[in-house]
């Protein structure tokens, strides 16, 4: 294990609290409240079911924001995942180059003392008619492990702000793909902000806070709150996504894996160290899904829905072998399976770190479910996305179940060191 990824984990001697005592409410939080208000969204808990101690959560636990070394990554990349997430996405609306460099400045110094538990400033100011500095949901819960991810967006290198000499040559919107159902305003944005954390109300928290702080230089542009992360760390076992079957048995978990296809490389100037992000909507047609016969469900995936083992035989984490042929002489993984066509075996050996979360916005027109992923991946290279996507989009047997309804890309600066905020050496 890499010096960053120890200290990125942080593992504490301190008494934890299983999963199993962690199932009760959630984050009612403000649903009218500030930025975030009118947001139709709820955070639901995740399942509990294999074994009490089975993954034990800290909620003492804290990740740091400041890199120890040049080109450490931003925390909630590497960071296994945590249980909730809030993704949210800014538009600038001030045109000063200043204004966008003191918002960056004021949410790494905020996102600092969040990740240590602290607050951003007074819940209850010296004078009753006062403001206070932070909204105050968070006392008392600890830090629960929250990351924020701070992401550029393609627009901040336009003639606004004077910076498209910096804007990396891989940075661009993700270009239409098949299948896309793209809403304009589930798409794009300037700025993001991830928090994610073992609480719900943490995540929230950290968003909602962090929002105010942006008012009158930039305004919300969409936002989707996630449960029960899809995709699992190297110290994890895998989960579930809302059609029920596990996700991300593939994913990324070497160092060798990222600094390969994560990573940007040192020559990549101020992104050196960093990453980008490519977040996607999908929307599950949740009702029509849990109509169809479970053999149909795995020929869909090409695994099996309980072991999570690939068809053509083995367990989970068995490479699916895409030329095994049943007694008829069929191939035992179909060639439209989403397994076969998301393989980097079938890809180029393209790879990237996916990090989704399972999202509901209670019904939609139809008094249907209204419920899918949030889906993040990070990759050194948004073109990686793009290649798998589009064969995705083109041909997955999924793409009768889902939609993918929003999108976004975003360069990832790699964590400031303390006395810096990120992103400031693109402004040099």
């Amino acid at each position: 294990m890499s010096r960053e990824q120890e200290q990125e984990r942080g593992a504490s001697s301190r008494p934890s609290v299983s999963r199993r005592g962690l199932i009760g409410g959630l984050a009612a939080a403000g649903a009218g409240v500030g930025a975030l208000a009118g947001i139709g969204g709820t955070l639901a808990a995740s399942a509990v079911g294999r074994t009490p101690d089975d993954e034990s959560i800290d909620l003492s636990r804290t990740h740091p924001f400041y890199a120890t070394a040049a080109g450490q990554p931003q925390g909630g990349i590497r960071t296994e995942p945590q249980r909730y997430c809030v993704f949210m996405t800014f538009d600038m609306a001030s045109t000063l180059v200043t204004d966008l460099q003191v918002l960056l400045a004021r949410w790494s110094a905020a996102i600092a003392q969040l990740q240590s538990g602290g607050t951003i400033g007074t819940v209850v100011p010296a004078h009753a008619d006062g403001v206070g500095a932070d909204t105050g949901e968070a006392l008392d819960l600890g830090p629960a492990s929250l990351t924020v991810t701070v992401g550029l967006g393609p627009g901040l290198f336009d003639e606004r702000f004077g910076l498209a000499a910096a804007k990396p040559a891989a940075l661009a919107p993700i270009p239409a793909l098949p299948s896309d159902a793209l809403d304009p305003a589930l798409s794009g944005g300037d700025l993001s902000l991830q928090a994610c954390a073992d609480d719900p109300q943490v995540a929230y928290h950290a968003i909602r806070d962090l929002a105010r702080m942006a008012r009158g230089t930039a305004t919300v542009r969409w936002t989707v709150l996630g449960f029960g992360r899809a995709s699992a760390g190297a110290n994890q076992t895998t989960p579930r996504n809302l059609m029920g079957f596990k996700d991300g048995t593939r994913n990324i978990t070497t160092d060798e894996d990222y600094e390969r296809f994560v990573r940007l490389g040192d020559g990549a100037d101020w992104m050196a160290g960093g990453t980008y992000q490519v977040t996607r909507k999908i929307q599950m047609n949740i009702e029509i899904w849990d109509a169809d016969v479970i053999s149909d469900q795995q020929r869909v995936f090409g695994r099996t829905k309980v072991e999570g083992g690939p068809l053509s035989g083995g367990t989970e984490h068995t490479t699916p072998d895409f030329h095994a042929t049943d007694h008829a002489g069929d191939t035992k993984i179909d060639a439209r399976a989403h397994v076969a066509l998301a393989a980097h075996e079938n890809n180029g050996g393209v790879k990237i770190l996916r990090r989704p979360y399972n999202y509901t916005d209670g019904l939609n027109q139809y008094g249907q479910l209204d419920a899918g992923l949030l889906f993040t991946a990070f990759m050194n290279d948004p073109d990686h996305f793009t290649r798998i996507q589009r064969r995705l989009g083109a041909s997955d047997r999924l793409n009768e179940y889902i939609s993918h309804i929003g999108s976004a890309v975003f360069a990832v600066p790699p964590a400031p060191r303390k006395g810096s905020y990120i992103g400031e050496r693109l402004f040099r």
